[in-house]
């Protein structure tokens, strides 16, 4: 575009991961083009997470609510037309979305990543790019408008209730290691008596404050309860009392947050917390913590060679190896020499001794 568009429309409904990735993106048009009016069709659940950013006009689109919830956006968005709309996931419920939203430009995938009729919904394609990250991928939407790059920034606003649950729950300035063991599939998920092993490893070797963290569903319950039965040290089991907010005021007040792929990974890295990330089923190359990786234990190589008979450089942009047993191939000493090179990186940082 050659001047800044009057109008857009950005179309990402989930997951919690990719909705965060997003965010960067709205700030660098905040930023480039603060006259530009945004409207952002996300999901309900996922709203939740970036309600509270200034500037945007949410459209809450219910995913499990079927042609009714379809035909409530279509009434939203009667009469209106977009200079732009950006089709920011590969879902065929996406695509359908899409419909309803009138805009001259359609921005979509390259063919190379595109599935489900994806090209069918679009007049115009982000440029290809093999082995992007996905924030990187959805940044690259911003350059077919013609925004200049920039560092990302988020700046995911944290309502005052959930710094107080925060605070509350730790407070001072002990170290802390947050856990939020569960992945939305079940097979991303670690084992409890490793997740136990690591925690008694953090309070016994290096004093650290331990929580559990998660959501309220029956699998986070008990994934909490198998941890707790198996650690012999103190932890502080906050799942289930963790609202969106509140997880991200958590985050920010941790030294660490330990999880697999998952949205919680994201919005750790969102709020600058360090992630020591658990990588099987997925390559963090493609959807690990964003800005640092350093503190991620890697398996997914093995894991392709061993369940797909190829190495993962084989495998197509985004795919999943979602097998029973995967998250076997991540040794409970691997996660506990991160732990420990992390400590050993925040002493020489509080010391001034690394960059």
């Amino acid at each position: 575009m050659t001047t800044p568009p009057r109008s857009l429309c950005l179309l990402r409904l989930s997951a919690l991961g990719d909705v965060s990735h997003v965010v960067p993106l709205v700030r660098a048009l905040q930023d480039q083009w603060p006259g530009t009016a945004i409207t952002w069709v996300v999901g309900r659940f996922e709203h939740r997470l970036v309600a509270g950013i200034e500037g945007v006009e949410f459209l809450a689109f219910d995913k499990r609510g079927g042609w009714p919830a379809y035909r409530a956006l279509r009434r939203q968005l009667a009469g209106r037309r977009f200079d732009a709309l950006l089709l920011m996931q590969l879902a065929l419920r996406a695509n359908l979305v899409s419909t309803a939203i009138r805009a001259d430009l359609r921005v979509g995938y390259d063919r190379a990543r595109a599935r489900e009729g994806h090209g069918l919904f679009v007049n115009r394609r982000i440029a290809p790019a093999a082995g992007q990250h996905v924030l990187d991928a959805l940044r690259s939407f911003g350059d077919v408008l013609g925004l200049a790059p920039s560092p990302p920034r988020w700046d995911l606003p944290v309502p005052a209730e959930a710094e107080a649950f925060a605070r509350a729950q730790l407070p001072g300035e002990a170290a802390s290691l947050v856990i939020s063991p569960c992945a939305s599939h079940p097979r991303r998920n670690w084992r409890p008596d490793r997740y136990a092993a690591v925690a008694a490893h953090a309070v016994r070797r290096h004093g650290l404050r331990v929580v559990l963290a998660g959501g309220p569903s029956p699998a986070e319950r008990a994934m909490a309860d198998a941890i707790l039965a198996q650690c012999a040290e103190p932890v502080l089991d906050l799942v289930g009392k963790d609202t969106l907010p509140r997880a991200l005021a958590l985050f920010r007040r941790a030294t660490l947050v330990l999880s697999p792929d998952s949205g919680p990974v994201h919005m750790a890295n969102a709020v600058g917390t360090p992630v020591l990330g658990l990588y099987a089923s997925t390559d963090p190359a493609r959807s690990g913590p964003y800005s640092d990786r350093r503190w991620c234990v890697d398996r997914h190589d093995e894991a392709a060679r061993r369940f797909l008979g190829r190495p993962a450089s084989a495998l197509r942009w985004g795919s999943k190896i979602e097998a029973e047993g995967v998250t076997e191939l991540i040794e409970t000493e691997a996660v506990i020499e991160r732990l420990d090179a992390f400590m050993a990186w925040r002493a020489l940082a509080d010391a001034g001794d690394v960059p």
